[in-house]
């Protein structure tokens, strides 16, 4: 699986981005998707995950309320709605294809495929 983040960019603080993940390669909709955040000199953080349908969904609780995480399997790709956006939510985006199930959905190591990330940074 090959993934394509794409969306990230500068922002004023309350502003809004939506970020997306297209993927190629492999079956897509079989598989949960995450997002994951990594801000300077912070570890990798989890955002948001969703089952393959779309039907289950869990936030970081940093996010919620304010993210929303969907995805369109016929275009095999996954968005993120980002709003409220602030000064803390600078970060690389990662996505990532949930391949393990033997841990939890916010665990970066049940991920692989990651993508290359996309830049969001938030003014204040």
């Amino acid at each position: 699986v090959q993934l394509q983040a794409s969306g990230g960019g500068l922002v004023q603080a309350g502003d809004s981005l939506r970020l997306s993940c297209a993927a190629s390669g492999r079956t897509f909709s079989s598989y949960d998707m995450g997002w994951f955040r990594q801000a300077p000199g912070r570890e990798r953080e989890f955002v948001v995950h969703t089952s393959w349908s779309g039907g289950s969904t869990n936030y970081a609780d940093s996010v919620k309320g304010r993210f929303t995480i969907s995805r369109d399997n016929a275009k095999n790709t996954v968005y993120l709605q980002m709003n409220s956006l602030q000064p803390e939510d600078t970060a690389v985006y990662y996505c990532a294809v949930r391949l393990g199930y033997s841990g939890s959905y916010y665990e970066s190591k049940q991920y692989a495929y990651w993508g290359q990330g996309t830049q969001v940074t938030v003014s204040s």
